[in-house]
């Protein structure tokens, strides 16, 4: 049964792309907001649909408050799952933080165009982390939050490797902080996982980390440390190849990965 709702749930999101872009193409005379409109429902119909058929819902735990002014937001990356649910955990407008091969997908990266993504490349190096610090202030001028994978892509549940420093970057000097976000997805639907396991994601959102005057490693450490303390949390059960969270970042800040 986990294979055939699977299966009912992937066919829908698939034939609902086309509906996306479409209905995205029509609202462009209506500015951004309403682009955004379109793509939240969609994310959110998938949300109800994966609910419902696959009976994956989800909870958020919220120990802290979203800053009213537009800020850096890092998310943990381990499923697919995220990529929708960060438009219906965070109510804001936002920005996307994506590697510029989305873009070139046939139909949901004409969608994601339209969206007007911060599309790096992501064997760009310092070009890269210039553009996100560019193109990043210019959103949040819009009002835009900033939504970043600080892992770059996503991981096996367990693992971690050494956060981009873009995204740290850009909160010390906007002079933003940055809101961690942690969840369990990938304990139901992992990366490479076609099934998709019945039960509740986990999601916490913790409180704003602001840079002050520390070097963008020194944030990311702080911010990675928080995040993989919560995933020990909510997942005590996980596989994890460093049981201890300081352990994890201290391995990823010297190794850039997890040891294999």
């Amino acid at each position: 049964m986990i294979y055939l709702r699977s299966a009912l749930f992937n066919t829908f999101m698939m034939l609902s792309v086309p509906l996306w872009v479409a209905a995205l193409f029509l609202v462009l005379p209506f500015g951004y907001r309403a682009r955004l409109g379109i793509a939240s429902s969609w994310a959110r119909t998938n949300l109800w649909v994966l609910k419902h058929v696959c009976r994956l819902d989800y909870s958020v735990e919220w120990r802290g408050q979203l800053p009213e002014q537009p800020c850096v937001i890092y998310m943990k990356h381990e499923s697919t799952w995220e990529t929708l649910a960060q438009m219906a955990v965070f109510r804001v407008q936002q920005s996307w933080v994506l590697k510029r091969e989305i873009l070139r997908i046939p139909v949901f990266g004409w969608g994601m165009f339209f969206m007007r993504p911060i599309a790096i490349d992501r064997r760009g190096g310092r070009r890269a982390v210039e553009q996100l610090v560019s193109q990043g202030q210019e959103k949040f001028a819009e009002g835009n939050y900033v939504m970043i994978f600080p892992e770059g892509h996503r991981m096996k549940p367990g693992k971690t490797r050494r956060y981009g420093m873009g995204g740290a970057l850009l909160a010390r000097e906007a002079g933003v902080p940055i809101v961690p976000m942690v969840h369990n997805a990938g304990d139901f639907w992992a990366r490479v996982q076609f099934g998709k396991r019945p039960g509740t994601i986990q999601v916490v959102v913790g409180d704003a980390i602001w840079p002050g005057e520390r070097s963008p490693q020194a944030l990311n450490a702080e911010v990675q440390l928080w995040m993989e303390r919560e995933l020990r949390r909510i997942s005590p059960n996980r596989d994890y190849e460093y049981a201890r969270a300081e352990d994890a970042v201290d391995a990823a800040q010297r190794h850039g990965r997890w040891k294999r």
